[in-house]
């Protein structure tokens, strides 16, 4: 199981570092191993998140995301989307922009700094409202009751996740983005920073909002697609099972693809802490986000989180933790092993919440029935 679902993460990574040590030395393989992990630890909640939805998906969107996803993870965000910012910053063009990350990096590190309250801006508000529509949402598993019950409560109230991410972004912009760091010190961006959050807002609403309305009719799918096959079976014909869940699985995807991207941020802009040379940061994050992709699949093969039932839980909180460390780096900087343990320590918090769980649902199913066990153990939390 693990080299069927890590075969490719595990090929990648050879042939990558390889190609690292014969192109550019010792050094650049060490850069690219560190950036590999860097990427693993920053995104591992990334894969939790990634793993509740893809488990909707049937097996054909599955490869896509390990396929397709990867293509765009790897080649979209970690390779063209540095170079995007640059060309957009420095009102050149993209071939313009690929000569000045080889031939002058620090030039090139100083327009991706002058451009991160915009990315940071962005990318804190997509995740901040996956945060909020879940702590918002009424579910039968609580992690962490005492929180949870009352937010439930209070997600009934229409909008509410909006409303609370556009105050989180007025005192953004009136807060950190009037004394933003950029490359040649601080400046006010408070406009810039207003502007990519209601961006980075409306295209949540937009893709999680067709998103949810195809999963919603995911079922509907599942069961016509039944229906479908039995009818094809006793006619004697094929039937493609891609096309009937096509709609549905593709906005998924598409949910799934916009999400990585916004996880990928604080990956791409850390990168320039450790390096500046652009192909070494392509590589090592690639390499990363394959493991994420991987990592993904496998928790949904080994239906980890219907065992670990907080883990769930676990990775939203640390989406939380990061749409605000996000916020907070438009002035401040913040070291990428804080951002990584955050996360690291809220997953790691929720798993061992959700072992203690099974524990005491393994030991009340002998006398009380595992339902009632878990009732019980809910209402505790």
């Amino acid at each position: 199981m693990i080299l069927k679902t890590f075969g490719w993460s595990f090929a990648i990574t050879a042939v990558g570092l390889a190609f690292a040590a014969w192109q550019w030395g010792w050094e650049a393989f060490g850069i690219v191993l560190i950036l590999s992990v860097l990427e693993i630890s920053l995104s591992f909640d990334n894969a939790v998140v990634n793993a509740g939805i893809l488990k909707k998906m049937n097996a054909f969107w599955q490869k896509i995301f390990l396929t397709v996803g990867v293509l765009i993870a790897v080649f979209g965000m970690r390779l063209v989307f540095p170079v995007v910012i640059v060309a957009i910053s420095a009102k050149v063009g993209p071939i313009e922009a690929v000569q000045l990350a080889v031939d002058n990096p620090t030039r090139y590190e100083h327009l991706v700094t002058d451009a991160h309250p915009a990315i940071a801006s962005f990318g804190g508000m997509f995740l901040l409202m996956i945060f909020l529509d879940f702590i918002f949402e009424e579910r039968d598993i609580k992690w962490l009751g005492w929180l949870e019950r009352p937010l439930a409560k209070l997600g009934k109230v229409d909008m509410l996740s909006v409303c609370i991410a556009l105050i989180a972004l007025v005192i953004a912009a009136l807060t950190v983005a009037t004394n933003a760091h950029t490359s040649t010190g601080h400046a006010d961006k408070s406009s810039t920073v207003l502007l990519a959050g209601v961006a980075g807002l409306i295209t949540y609403l937009i893709v999680g909002g067709l998103s949810g309305h195809f999963e919603n009719k995911l079922e509907e799918d599942e069961e016509r697609e039944h229906e479908e096959e039995e009818k094809a079976k006793a006619e004697g014909k094929d039937l493609s099972v891609i096309g009937l869940a096509g709609k549905a699985a593709f906005f998924l995807f598409l949910y799934l693809e916009v999400l990585d991207a916004s996880f990928s941020f604080d990956g791409v802009i850390g990168a320039f802490a450790i390096t500046n040379h652009i192909f070494w940061m392509a590589l090592g994050l690639g390499i990363g986000a394959m493991y994420v992709r991987s990592l993904t699949v496998y928790l949904v093969r080994q239906g980890t989180l219907d065992d670990y039932v907080y883990l769930e839980h676990g990775a939203h909180y640390a989406i939380g933790a990061l749409s605000v460390i996000l916020l907070v780096t438009i002035q401040y900087a913040i070291n990428e092993i804080v951002t990584g343990l955050v996360g690291v320590v809220l997953i790691a918090a929720s798993f061992w919440s959700s072992v203690r769980r099974n524990k005491a649902l393994e030991a009340a199913s002998g006398g009380t029935g595992s339902e009632d066990a878990q009732d019980k153990e809910t209402l505790a939390v």
